[in-house]
């Protein structure tokens, strides 16, 4: 190769346009003014899911990891210091770092503790309202989900037209995964939707390789700075940087461009990654404030060969020591020791509207099968069947959001189901994503607890699933309004499985495994995923009492 720069070798001789039926748009679209309908309801569609995300995420308290996230994003900006929770990196906590820093919360930076006590003291010990703060960082992560959207929407009108892409985004808008997870600070949709942007680039690269993979590698760096667990779709993302450039050119040196290819996407992302570390720290100090474990052999080489700072490695180095961690997992009624490597795809039967299901499996039939559409099938399919075969292999079954890439990726497939030249086809899908429509509106606003309506919608989820599936701790003010409104004055035993304190909340309790079942009296409050792995003497307390209510579906009033 003769001294050409990287820029000559990724520019397009002769633009190749992609031979899909979309590339001749409906007449509704050639029209003048055609447009504008397309995008009054895309418009509708996010609106109605960033009210979903918004009016859900003032009602919710601290889920279990939020506290952790929030505390570690007030951290970075105002102390500027990496010491809490490595396992994750900094870019996800720095988007929950922006609403912190418009609430503007008192910080005590004296207080010492780990990364748990941290959050707790900053929501509950150090003058604040939690549930404003709460509600302030939630909001860039519902600002991130919506816009992830407008993604959602353009992946699928390139492959489908526009009515594809209306599609697509009413499935990902109706979604109660994520909405549910959306409207959290917390990581898993963010770090979903970066990948699929890296993807959505990737795929458009094919036509303007010069602009796209620069694009595609920041938004894969972003992704791996957001979450670790997003690494195994680097290698994919990379190969299919490689076949974009093979197909944008004709003419020699393809291989070698086709290699330069992937490897702007990756010096891209991991500039990302070094630059997120020092927007937290400059000088990259790191003192982590928990053991990190010392990772052996190939697990080890690997963290070893990573090209990241040592604080993102020592993260990869706790991750895998939280994977060697004794877990135990809740499926369908039966609580086991270690993890199953059918439990993500039997949960997601469990908490995906069925409209959306039969779509998800159409579209990825059609993207495999229809010949238009071929070329496209490895930027749609590929990230999310090695990111769904990664986390089959872990050693924590703790729900979907470790497989919420799916609704994204798979959203996007769906839409390909009305290149399908047959009458029916686009009253087939209408009908399908109306049925999703409703399951997803009768579930507002717990659509963390929701399952479908073949397991009996999101009042029997805590009989098929627990912790961040149904109960993660986001019920504990619905509680409180619920005993002050109905069982003002009785005595109140409480099990509860979260990161709130609930004498903040106005809840006096105390702890039922702590004296004789004899002398417990009352009302006996559990949250479900501490009932589905109840042993001993709280089995026995349950065994022994009447269920009277419920509460957000994730939490159950026993009476003794």
């Amino acid at each position: 190769m003769h001294s050409g720069s990287m820029r000559d070798l990724l520019a397009p001789a002769v633009p190749r346009p992609v031979p899909l039926a979309s590339r001749a748009p409906s007449g509704a679209a050639r029209r003048p003014g055609g447009r504008w309908p397309v995008r009054l309801l895309a418009a509708l569609l996010l609106g109605q899911m960033a009210c979903a995300m918004v009016t859900t995420a003032v009602r919710q308290t601290p889920t279990i990891d939020e506290p952790v996230y929030v505390g570690a994003a007030a951290e970075y900006v105002h102390e500027h210091r990496l010491r809490l929770n490595p396992e994750h990196p900094p870019l996800g906590k720095l988007v929950i770092g922006v609403g912190v820093a418009l609430a503007d919360p008192r910080i005590d930076a004296s207080f010492t503790g780990d990364q748990g006590r941290v959050g707790r003291h900053l929501l509950y010990e150090s003058g604040n309202d939690p549930w404003r703060l709460m509600l302030w960082a939630r909001l860039p992560v519902i600002a991130l989900t919506s816009l992830f959207g407008l993604v959602v929407f353009a992946f699928a009108r390139e492959l489908a037209g526009p009515v594809g892409g209306l599609a697509a985004l009413a499935l990902y808008c109706l979604s109660p995964d994520v909405i549910a997870h959306g409207s959290l600070a917390t990581l898993d949709v963010p770090a979903a939707g970066f990948v699929l942007t890296s993807a959505w680039l990737v795929w458009r690269a094919r036509r303007g390789p010069r602009l796209y993979l620069p694009l595609a590698g920041i938004a894969l760096g972003a992704a791996v700075a957001t979450r670790m667990s997003t690494l195994p779709a680097v290698a994919v993302l990379m190969v299919l940087a490689a076949v974009s450039v093979w197909h944008a050119r004709v003419g020699g040196r393809r291989l070698v461009r086709a290699v330069a290819g992937a490897g702007v996407v990756a010096l891209a992302a991991i500039a990302v990654v070094w630059a997120v570390y020092l927007v937290v720290d400059p000088r990259l100090r790191w003192t982590p404030e928990q053991h990190v474990p010392v990772v052996h052999g190939a697990r080890g080489l690997l963290v070893r060969l990573l090209p990241f700072p040592e604080a993102y490695r020592d993260g990869m180095r706790v991750q895998f020591g939280l994977e060697n961690r004794p877990w135990q997992g809740y499926l369908f009624g039966r609580l086991y020791d270690g993890s199953l490597w059918y439990y993500l795809p039997a949960a997601l039967l469990v908490k995906t509207p069925l409209g959306a299901l039969a779509l998800w499996v159409a579209g990825a039939v059609v993207v495999v099968a229809v010949r238009r559409l071929r070329p496209a099938a490895a930027y749609v399919l590929a990230a999310p069947v090695v990111l769904l075969a990664a986390a089959m292999q872990g050693a924590r079954d703790l729900g979907t959001r470790y497989a919420v890439f799916l609704p994204l990726f798979l959203a996007v497939a769906a839409a390909c189901v009305l290149v399908v030249r047959r009458r029916w086809v686009p009253v087939a899908v209408a009908v399908l994503v109306a049925f999703t429509g409703v399951g997803s509106v009768r579930t507002y606003p717990f659509y963390l607890p929701y399952s479908n309506e073949a397991f009996g919608g999101p009042g029997r989820t805590r009989e098929w699933l627990h912790d961040s599936n149904v109960d993660w701790g986001q019920d504990l003010g619905r509680l409180a309004e619920r005993l002050r409104e109905r069982y003002a004055g009785e005595r109140v035993w409480l099990v509860y499985k979260g990161s709130g304190v609930p004498g903040f909340y106005g809840i006096r309790s105390a702890d039922p495994r702590g004296v004789p079942v004899a002398g417990v009296r009352g009302l006996l409050v559990v949250s479900d995923s501490a009932a589905a792995k109840a042993r001993g003497r709280l089995a026995e307390l349950i065994g022994g009492s009447r269920p009277v209510d419920h509460v957000g579906h994730s939490i159950t009033i026993y009476r003794r």
